[in-house]
């Protein structure tokens, strides 16, 4: 009986090994089957950073402070003085040291509405994506302090889930949208420079910000109390902000650059004695620029 000889078959198994062996070594990333070394392919091209510091369009959302309340004109918007997308000559808005007068006018968007409070935002973020802008500002949480009493401030855990959504709302169709967020500025600053005009603490008894500004001759206990548990919470939001943001690679948290800053009775609104002036604007709009064009976020 002959016996089949099967080296034919191994030797071909073999060299067919070999084979595929040099082409999957061979193989790059971009699907190429040639042997590594024998072609120089081209450089890879740099990936694009994770932040541009010099965005082409502007949305802004948040609350009266946006919208430049009480800063042109007694108790009305005038947004045109705005620290994000404002035109004002004066105080050079945000938009405006990015993009030129010429392409703020073009390219930025104003939905914040005054009084909102932070569950309002993700309806104003979607009314931001709508535009695709490039950069999103966001300034919210006075109003959720500022309420009646202490009792009747925003919680800490609602705040946190109505930020999250509006997060959310905007990641959801712009992947790649920056966001600068804004601390709360300090209203128990605010009251401390306020106090001391007379014509203020009049127009703050109508019921301007009362958990902070009500009785503000008061020095008593009671009164030191409520003061400090607005400012706490005020701290507390701003821990939220920085914690949020902080896990979206695309977002940036002014470190608490607003809320840490020392403005002055000139900084307010000579009409309430709360909302900021145009230099207050202008201050505001100087601190997100900085932010903003940093080679590096906010430590």
């Amino acid at each position: 009986m002959r016996i089949r000889s099967h080296r034919p078959r191994a030797v071909l198994a073999l060299v067919t090994a070999a084979l595929l062996g040099v082409a999957g070594c061979g193989a790059s990333g971009d699907g190429s089957s040639a042997p590594h070394g024998a072609v120089k392919g081209r450089p890879s091209p740099k990936p694009s950073p994770l932040w541009n510091r010099s965005p082409h369009s502007v949305a802004a959302v948040g609350d009266s402070i946006t919208r430049g309340f009480d800063a042109c004109t007694v108790l009305s918007d005038c947004p045109e003085v705005s620290w994000a997308t404002g035109s004002d000559t004066r105080v050079r808005s945000l938009a405006v040291r990015l993009l030129g007068p010429e392409g703020a006018a073009e390219r930025s968007w104003n939905y914040a509405v005054t009084g909102a409070r932070v569950a309002d935002l993700p309806e104003q973020m979607a009314r931001a994506v709508a535009e695709k802008p490039e950069l999103v500002t966001v300034m919210v949480g006075a109003n959720d302090a500022c309420r009646s009493s202490v009792s009747a401030m925003t919680s800490v855990a609602r705040f946190r889930a109505a930020f999250q959504d509006a997060m959310g709302t905007l990641r959801d169709e712009l992947p790649k949208t920056q966001v600068y967020v804004s601390s709360v500025p300090d209203l128990k600053r605010l009251w401390s420079e306020g106090r001391g005009n007379p014509l203020g603490k009049q127009i703050w008894k109508l019921g301007i910000c009362p958990s902070m500004l009500a009785d503000a001759d008061s020095l008593g206990s009671r009164a030191a109390l409520r003061r400090a548990k607005v400012r706490d919470r005020v701290e507390q939001y701003n821990r939220v902000l920085g914690e949020v943001c902080a896990k979206d690679r695309r977002c940036r948290f002014d470190g608490g650059a607003v809320f840490g800053f020392r403005f002055g009775t000139d900084q307010l609104s000579h009409w309430d004695w709360f909302h900021p002036s145009r230099d207050g604007q202008a201050r505001l709009a100087e601190l997100a620029y900085r932010v903003v064009t940093a080679r590096q976020p906010a430590g």
